[in-house]
């Protein structure tokens, strides 16, 4: 024991890592004075063995179900048009103008299949063109570049350009762009002059949503009928808020948005809203104000206002940099006055 010395040990002291006392040392076997604080690279580094990507990513097979898709879609497409084809025919046979005439309507509606797919294309790049336009708008607000915040600027307001209600906006924006060189400021002043009328117009849209929902369920006597509202009231407000903002989507696009929807709740966490809202309800008080149908409403709109919030932040073309925009919290005074006015009603 005489050979080995063993080092005083100390109390444990609490350092920040930004203190001066605290020094980085590759050295494991290394002992600290009495006044500083050693933190080992290992303890930085995760060594921890990791297995790669691949292991947890699904490996791609064969498609069986893309093939079933296809080969369905091609067996439907040639039984529709092989029933054409013999429908023509047997105009033809029976005398020509009918046949003419078949040929005429089939060919009428190849067009409109034909404008139909391009209008489902042309929103589905409408609503691509806005997502990259939100992103990169992002990153210049993030980085302060104005040269990006320029550059995304000026297609925002080419997006608005057919947008009579957006023209004072766009002028005071186009000043601002030849005065202001930081980018971050720049997309504030964005959402200051061109954006707030459309945003003030989208909680609107909200709000109003959310107050039919809430009526409808609260008077409503059968489940369905509430559940065929909610679902009627939150594809409107998705569809409704992406043309206000621009992105007018075809049927593709609008299953393509709703989805994105959807994700973003299951990204804020907002599928788990209803806790939280009951809890918030509970804790105003209203539980002991109003019925139970009453209440139920009032949960119904919150949860439709939920729904249009997220959309509000999947459609808007550029995020939200001088505010948070919209909660559900403001919508919550709204609601709850007119589920008490409903009771007032109901008991006098």
């Amino acid at each position: 024991m005489s050979g080995s010395s063993t080092p005083p040990g100390r109390k444990p002291t609490a350092f920040r890592l930004d203190d001066s006392k605290v020094r980085l040392t590759d050295d494991d076997s290394r002992r600290p004075s009495a006044d500083e604080a050693l933190i080992t690279q290992a303890f930085l580094d995760d060594e921890e063995p990791r297995l790669p990507r691949a292991a947890s990513t699904p490996k791609g097979g064969f498609g069986f179900g893309k093939w079933l898709m296809v080969g369905l879609t091609g067996l439907v497409s040639l039984g529709i048009g092989l029933a054409v084809d013999s429908l023509i025919r047997d105009l033809f046979a029976r005398t020509d103008w009918l046949g003419w005439l078949a040929v005429a309507l089939a060919a009428l509606a190849a067009l409109g299949l034909l404008g139909l797919v391009a209008r489902e294309l042309a929103g589905l790049a409408r609503l691509g063109r806005i997502d990259h336009l939100r992103d990169k708008l992002r990153t210049a607000a993030d980085d302060d570049d104005a040269r990006t915040a320029t550059a995304g600027l000026k297609e925002l307001m080419a997006l608005y350009a057919d947008r009579p209600e957006t023209a004072q906006g766009r002028k005071a924006l186009a000043g601002h762009m030849h005065e202001v060189i930081d980018g971050r400021d720049l997309v504030k002043l964005a959402e200051r002059d061109l954006l707030s009328p459309l945003d003030l117009e989208a909680r609107r849209i909200v709000l109003n949503s959310a107050k039919r929902v809430s009526i409808v369920t609260a008077v409503s006597p059968r489940a369905l009928v509430d559940l065929l509202m909610v679902l009627f009231e939150n594809l409107r407000i998705i569809r409704r808020i992406s043309t206000l903002y621009g992105g007018r989507p075809g049927t593709l696009g609008f299953l393509r948005l709703s989805r994105h929807v959807v994700a973003h709740l299951a990204v804020t966490g907002g599928m788990a809203a209803g806790d939280s809202l009951a809890s918030e309800i509970l804790g105003h008080g209203l539980a002991a104000r109003l019925s139970a149908r009453l209440g139920e409403g009032v949960i119904n709109g919150l949860l439709t206002a939920r729904i249009g919030i997220a959309a509000i932040s999947v459609c808007r073309p550029a995020p939200f940099i001088a505010g948070t925009g919209p909660s559900v919290k403001d919508f919550m005074a709204e609601l709850t006055s007119l589920a008490n006015k409903q009771d007032t009603d109901g008991n006098s």
